[in-house]
C-alpha cells in the first residue's frame, strides 16, 4: 500500500484529523513529519497536543530542538531541521521509551536515529489550506491506527 491519504480543504479540518490521530496514539509512539516549510507540520502537531488535552499554546522548537508538553499523555515535540548534515544524538532513544508522544519534523535528517516502528506523515500544500496528508505506517500497531483513521 501507498499509505493512508487524507485530504483536507480548511486548517480546522487539518486539526481534526490530527487529533482524532492523537487518540488513537499510545505513549512510546514516534510519529514523524515532513513536508515543505509552512506545509503545515506544526499545525498538524497542534492538533495532535489538543486531541491529548494540551492546552498550552504549541509552536515549534526550531531553536531548542526539543519543547516538551504535559496532557493526558506527554508530548514531545522535536524539531531537527537543524540537524541536518549532523550525527549529533541528542538523546533520542529517551524521549521515544519514554511516556509520552514524541513528533518530529523534518525527521528525514536524523533517520538513522529513528526506531523502526513508527508513523512516518507526509504533508503537502494544495492551496492556502488545503493540504494532502499521507500516513506511511511502519508496523502494524502504526498501520492498525492508520486502518482505524480512514474508517
Amino acid at each position: 500500500m501507498e499509505g493512508y491519504v487524507f485530504n483536507t480543504e480548511t486548517t480546522e479540518e487539518t486539526l481534526r484529523l490530527a487529533g482524532k490521530l492523537a487518540l488513537l496514539l499510545s505513549p512510546g509512539d514516534v510519529v514523524t513529519l515532513e513536508g515543505d516549510l509552512g506545509a503545515g507540520k506544526t499545525t498538524f502537531t497542534k492538533g495532535i497536543g489538543a486531541g491529548l488535552g494540551i492546552t498550552r499554546t504549541i509552536n515549534s522548537p526550531t531553536y531548542t530542538i526539543v519543547k516538551e508538553y504535559m496532557g493526558e499523555i506527554p508530548l514531545y515535540h522535536m524539531d531537527v531541521y537543524r540537524l541536518e548534515n549532523s550525527d549529533e544524538d541528542i538523546g533520542f532513544q529517551e524521549y521515544f521509551d519514554g511516556p509520552g508522544i514524541t513528533i518530529i519534523e523534518w525527521a528525514s535528517f536524523i533517520k538513522e536515529f529513528l526506531p523502526e516502528h513508527r508513523l512516518d506523515i507526509t504533508i503537502q500544500s494544495k492551496g492556502d489550506y488545503q493540504r494532502v496528508i499521507t500516513l506511511n505506517p511502519r508496523g502494524h500497531h502504526f498501520d492498525q491506527i492508520c486502518k482505524e483513521l480512514a474508517r
